[in-house]
């Protein structure tokens, strides 16, 4: 029997194996979009990015 092959993509240093759906208000997505038009990133990006400021309020 043969071994399973092993999925091949981009190599990464900061693998992101979670996954999470969000839905959202039409106000917020077009913030989203118009923030990740202004910075040239992908909407993920953004909302990593938006994610990651909540660390300034975690005590």
């Amino acid at each position: 029997m043969d071994k399973p092959k092993k999925k091949m993509g981009r190599p990464t240093d900061n693998p992101k194996p979670y996954r999470t759906a969000v839905r959202m208000d039409e106000d917020t997505n077009n913030t989203l979009n118009r923030y990740c038009e202004q910075e040239k990133i992908s909407k993920m990006e953004g909302i990593r990015r938006g994610i990651l400021e909540l660390n300034k309020y975690i005590k």
